[in-house]
């Protein structure tokens, strides 16, 4: 297969803007993992007028896809997650070109784990892990159950990628069998919400009640990124967290992770007079 759709990378390898070219062969049994192609071309370069491009093709009794990347965007999923299948092609693909070691070099700084970011990364999940508890309970508490249940299985994910990522592992698509390796209670917590004889309130309240501890231990690793840009001066205003080059990556949760963190202790709110009387700036300083 390999030497039949040779002709479809072999040129860019001649490039010196191609970093590296990894081949991946669809699973018998997880054929999603290609997107029900035959073959997957990854193929990444350092600069390119698009940050992604695609092209479908059909050899023999097959179908491919080339994907041809470019470094920044390969980064940008890397630290952000939100695109984990390209993030397993390039963990499990075979490599099928690599300049000056490049793809070598990023799989082993997936392999092991921290990367760049890893401090921002956890951050990340951990921002989207209360932003999915806050209003999970705050649903459980009104007696929407169902909008609680899909809220508290979103945040119970989002804690098992923080717990991957702490224990120094790169979160992968399959996260519960990592996850049950690395942390059964966390997975226990799954595997009871999803197969209790318990009522759904029930099955909620008990979990509520159990997550609360296992997010509280995490909360100052989970927080660490933002904790640590916190101390670079006395206080901050909102605005001037928003637009940090770092924290904008998880800027959509900033609000309801500050508050988090000040109703647990971590953040300490500091009132500066304005000309009104009365009125006070809010600040922000870690503890």
């Amino acid at each position: 297969m390999e030497d039949v759709l040779r002709p479809l990378y072999q040129e860019r390898t001649s490039q010196q803007n191609t970093l590296g070219v990894i081949s991946v062969e669809k699973r018998e049994q997880i054929t999603p993992f290609t997107e029900d192609f035959d073959t997957i071309l990854l193929v990444i370069v350092s600069e390119a007028e698009e940050p992604v491009f695609v092209k479908h093709y059909l050899y023999e009794n097959g179908k491919a896809a080339l994907y041809v990347v470019t470094e920044a965007q390969l980064k940008e999923w890397l630290l952000l997650g939100n695109n984990r299948r390209f993030i397993e092609w390039l963990y499990h693909g075979k490599t099928l070109f690599d300049r000056n070691e490049y793809i070598h070099e990023l799989k082993q700084e997936m392999r092991e784990f921290p990367f760049y970011g890893r401090k921002m990364k956890m951050s990340i999940e951990f921002s989207k892990l209360i932003r999915r508890y806050t209003d999970g309970k705050a649903f459980f508490n009104s007696g929407h159950y169902l909008d609680a249940y899909n809220h508290v299985m979103h945040s119970l994910h989002h804690l098992a990628r923080l717990a991957v990522i702490e224990n120094g592992f790169y979160p992968e698509v399959t996260v519960w069998q990592q996850i049950k390796q690395i942390e059964p209670e966390i997975y226990k917590l799954y595997e009871e919400l999803l197969t209790s004889d318990e009522n759904l309130q029930k099955r909620l309240e008990l979990l509520f009640l159990a997550s609360e501890f296992l997010i509280h231990s995490r909360t100052e690793s989970g927080a660490a990124h933002l904790l640590s840009i916190l101390k670079e001066k006395e206080g901050w205003t909102f605005q001037e967290l928003l637009h940090h080059t770092e924290i904008q990556h998880y800027a959509v949760d900033l609000g309801i992770m500050l508050e988090y963190l000040i109703e647990k202790s971590f953040i300490k709110v500091l009132a500066v007079k304005t000309k009104g009387q009365g009125i006070y700036h809010r600040y922000y300083q870690a503890k």
